[in-house]
């Protein structure tokens, strides 16, 4: 009996995602491409403008974060057939859309930057009219893209980009809480590392606020994301030749999204982790964020120090805990779920205007900041803490009003 539970608790490891289900097909495929590009590192899908047979108009735009290669259905499906058919619009006004992918995007952000700079001057030679490029990506992909630029202009490469542009980027970091990172070493201890390896991962570190490297560590900032901040500086920090655009898919009011610090999370009641429960991130010193337990050992008990409440902050969501939770009841565990989404990148960060580190940073009321604060030179905050890097009607108008002309 005990190893058939051992079993299923490697299993069970090996199906857990970061920031989307495992292995789960996109809802649609996407259609056809008109050219298909072979790039170092990854690979672009190109769709011309409606009426056009060419790279007219570009629009260069990255894929974010996830293992493996960049799935171009989801990306299609997330764009195209969500709340606002952004794609749709996009190829209407006669815009030329390039979808740069990774063959890793998990990889470090420097190298996939090598892939998105490869795209840049891809475009650049393809394109039949003058118009200066929109160059940006989506959640990674905006970091990707940023940094790219800021090279190229160190490097005195021409991108001819006249628009920059962030959909939900980690700027000032991003956050997954500590109680989970513990767990995917927990995990690791059954035989399978996939989640291990998404939260380890290069470009996870290089973008996550706090990391913890073992299950008895302490979550510290990685020195991975140290290097990568400081080879950004190297290349100026941002591009400055483009005009610098940023969305955020949380609000900008001070207002989180509910989740109470210190509340019960997810808790399991067996038969593979009965006694393990995760707390919403509280503040405090020495505060118990988890408590890890079941067939893999135990119990762990996971603290934090000095953290203000960054699962209930504003900013975009992520199904952090649903996605676990989902998982272990689909391996027969007794899960209850209050929180399945927490703050997954705070707004504060998405727009630039404040780091991670204070409870009144976090929670800072954006909109009654002056706005020469954030490092972008135009940024929108959503109505509601929404779905991470989700495209809705108000982000995709207010993007597609400000392409370059």
């Amino acid at each position: 009996m005990a190893d058939s539970k051992a079993d299923k608790a490697r299993k069970a490891a090996g199906s857990i995602g970061l920031v989307a289900p495992m292995g789960k097909a996109a809802l649609a495929q996407a259609p056809r491409a008109d050219e298909e590009w072979q790039l170092p590192g990854g690979s672009a899908r190109v769709y011309y403008g409606e009426g056009r047979q060419g790279v007219v108009r570009p629009v260069v735009l990255a894929d974010g974060f996830n293992l493996g290669p960049t799935d171009f259905d989801w990306l299609w499906d997330g764009l195209e057939n969500g709340r606002f058919p952004f794609i749709g619009e996009l190829r209407r006004r006669g815009r030329t859309l390039i979808l740069v992918g990774f063959d890793e995007r998990s990889e470090s952000i420097l190298r996939n930057a090598e892939t998105m700079t490869a795209a840049i001057m891809r475009t650049i030679a393809e394109q039949l009219d003058d118009t200066r490029l929109l160059v940006g990506g989506f959640s990674m992909g905006g970091i990707v893209a940023r940094y790219a630029l800021a090279k190229m202009e160190t490097q005195r490469m021409d991108h001819r980009v006249g628009v920059y542009a962030s959909f939900d980027s980690p700027h000032r970091g991003a956050w997954v809480p500590i109680g989970l990172q513990a767990f995917a070493h927990y995990l690791a201890a059954a035989g399978d590392d996939t989640y291990l390896r998404q939260i380890g991962s290069p470009a996870s570190q290089q973008m996550l606020w706090r990391h913890l490297d073992a299950l008895d560590g302490t979550p510290r900032e990685s020195p991975l994301r140290r290097a990568f901040k400081e080879q950004l500086e190297r290349v100026g920090g941002w591009p400055r030749i483009p005009r610098l655009i940023g969305v955020s898919s949380g609000r900008g009011d001070g207002v989180g999204n509910g989740v109470r610090a210190g509340a019960k999370a997810l808790t399991c009641a067996g038969p593979l982790f009965d006694g393990t429960y995760f707390l919403a991130q509280p503040k405090g010193e020495d505060v118990e964020v988890a408590v890890l337990d079941g067939v893999l050992g135990g119990p762990h008990t996971v603290t934090t120090s000095g953290f203000p409440e960054l699962d209930g902050a504003p900013g975009g969501t992520l199904e952090s805990f649903g996605l676990v939770g989902d998982t272990l009841r689909a391996f027969g565990e007794n899960v209850d779920m209050v929180h399945r989404s927490v703050c997954f990148v705070p707004s504060v960060s998405a727009v630039a205007i404040r780091d991670l580190d204070r409870q009144e940073n976090l929670y800072a009321v954006i909109d009654e900041l002056p706005p020469e604060e954030s490092d972008l030179d135009d940024f929108l905050l959503s109505a509601d803490n929404d779905p991470h890097a989700v495209m809705t009607q108000e982000i995709g108008e207010w993007v597609l009003d400000r392409l370059p002309d």
